[in-house]
């Protein structure tokens, strides 16, 4: 790559590694449509294992951002909040030259919502988190429910009514575009930085129909894995399928659920598409390394569990696509990489791609030698990925901590009894090798994993952070709608105020214009939309069938 390249980073939220169309069934793929994403590994290095640090929202993008293990980056839960002590690679690379912005999701706590980086023009500033819920109400399901919030997503699973052009994803290739084409116009010799971060396929699980009807009622896939294998009776197992209710989805809710995400994929992989066209018509893609990757996976039913937060593979393993100019011009060819990689990795690997020095204490490698087809000693010598999950959500002593080396997963609870897979042999983790007797590779890993890390004092020291981080940099603002946007006075709005909180010219366009299509027949959506879906991530949004106005945040 030429001196200081641009660097782009289109992340998304909740992308199984299945859910790629160049990842054959054969390998565990799932029949979904990413013709742009394909095109970026087919001129790029693709990462066929890579790991999320910690596979929840707020913790695995504080992780990413920091490069970090997450308990050494205070990553526990989607409350935390990202200590401003710690370098993101957006301020390191700020410091060394790079202009930065991020636009979109980010999903942070309290009042520290740039991340290091130095403009950040639209996005979730708190509250509501982004994701948008169809926000017309209606009485589903039982009202009474307290948790009925976490049904819906899977109750509600069908056709977007969200007008294309006000989803979060599509204003978030409007806004980067406008920033790159602003600072390429104000500073066209500054290298730059730009995270674009995108909802889909989190849920809500809906989606304009052209993709809906791809997958439903043919065309879905049935899970892989059913709620079989040695780990379907292990306390976390259970206490996940308890927490999320995913034990009351029958199986037409659950293909019907399946069908909308992969159409949320393939939804998203079409405005990247159109994203990455313009970015090549401008020119912006000339001297540019692309990055694609997710935050954590998504179940989808496998297992008996939909969503994430467990250590099994559709929930903890991402795509991760690094496509070079070189790739793209036809002058290297493209690169798949088995070793497994972490998420942590991307910090050090950008400062090696900017030709900057990393912080000494990342606890990522530096893969840019595998980018400019060279060896990269530091991967081989690692005993493999790590991700974690350090708080007691699925029960007392279900935090675990896991690594993943070339042929084995070892995940060792706190107070629960550790697992282990041969992802070579049995890539469905059926067969738990703790309880079958042991292989002579675990203890070595296990050891490697453990080494310097103990449950007890994480624990302790996560008690003591999250009280002082929430003491001094608490929330002060209460955004009522998932997204907000920044004005040229410098006042930051609600950017979904007409979805959320609407001022009304109509509700009966039959009635109000006479030359409406259809006038005097006119009829409702043939779908219910959702009913909220935050709690998971985030409350509720304004003017949601929950009604609910506050900015509290939930561990989902």
């Amino acid at each position: 790559m030429a001196s200081r390249p641009n660097i782009l980073f289109l992340l998304s939220d909740e992308h199984s590694f299945r859910c790629l169309s160049s990842r054959p069934a054969s390998r565990g793929g799932e029949p979904c449509h990413t013709p742009a994403l394909d095109s970026l590994a087919a001129r790029g290095v693709s990462f066929d294992a890579a790991y999320s640090q910690m596979p929840l929202c707020t913790p695995s993008r504080i992780a990413m951002l920091t490069g970090r293990h997450s308990h050494r980056c205070g990553a526990w839960s989607n409350s935390a909040i990202l200590d401003p002590d710690l370098p993101t690679f957006a301020s390191h690379l700020g410091g060394h030259g790079y202009a930065t912005a991020a636009v979109g999701k980010m999903h942070l706590g309290g009042c520290l919502q740039h991340a290091g980086f130095a403009a950040r023009p639209y996005g979730d500033f708190g509250g509501p988190c982004a994701h948008q819920p169809d926000p017309f109400t209606k009485e589903k399901g039982d009202p009474g429910d307290p948790g009925w919030a976490m049904r819906s997503r899977t109750f509600d699973a069908g056709v977007s009514q969200v007008p294309e052009a006000l989803l979060q994803e599509q204003v978030v290739v409007r806004q980067s575009l406008a920033w790159l084409r602003e600072h390429c116009h104000a500073q066209p010799e500054t290298p730059w930085l730009l995270t674009a971060s995108f909802s889909r396929p989190h849920f809500p699980l809906t989606s304009p129909r052209r993709f809906f009807d791809r997958f439903y009622p043919e065309g879905v896939t049935r899970p892989r894995i059913g709620r079989t294998g040695d780990s379907a009776d292990h306390p976390m197992t259970t206490g996940a399928i308890a927490g999320f209710r995913t034990d009351e989805i029958d199986e037409a809710e659950m293909l019907r659920a399946r069908a909308a995400y992969f159409a949320c994929v393939d939804q998203l992989d079409e405005i990247l598409g159109d994203f990455l066209h313009l970015l090549e018509r401008d020119g912006l893609l000339d001297n540019t390394l692309v990055v694609y990757s997710a935050d954590h996976g998504e179940m989808a039913g496998e297992h008996g569990l939909f969503w994430k937060n467990t250590w099994h593979e559709a929930a903890v393993r991402v795509p991760f696509i690094f496509s070079t100019p070189q790739q793209r011009r036809g002058e290297w060819g493209p690169e798949l990489v088995r070793t497994p990689v972490s998420l942590a990795d991307l910090f050090p690997t950008l400062c090696g791609v900017a030709g900057v020095d990393p912080p000494d204490d990342l606890d990522g490698v530096d893969l840019s030698p595998l980018l400019r087809c060279a060896p990269c000693p530091d991967l081989e010598a690692r005993p493999g990925a790590i991700s974690e999950a350090l708080r007691p959500r699925w029960g007392a002593g279900t935090e675990f901590r896991m690594i993943r080396s070339a042929r084995h997963k070892y995940v060792a609870f706190r107070d629960a009894p550790d697992l282990a897979f041969d992802l070579e042999a049995d890539p469905d983790e059926q067969v738990d090798l703790v309880r079958r007797g042991g292989h002579p590779d675990l203890e070595p890993l296990r050891q490697a994993l453990l080494l310097d890390f103990d449950f007890g004092e994480v624990e302790t020291r996560c008690q003591r952070e999250v009280a002082d981080l929430a003491q001094r940099y608490g929330a002060r603002v209460t955004p009522q709608t998932p997204n907000q946007i920044l004005r040229g006075d410098g006042v930051l709005v609600e950017a979904d105020a007409p979805l959320y909180l609407p001022h009304v010219v109509s509700a009966d366009l039959a009635a109000d214009f006479a030359d409406f299509p259809g006038h005097g027949a006119a009829s409702p959506p043939d779908q219910s939309p959702p009913d909220g879906d935050h709690a998971d991530d985030d409350p509720p949004v304004a003017g949601s069938p929950n009604g609910s106005q506050g900015n509290e945040r939930t561990d989902g």
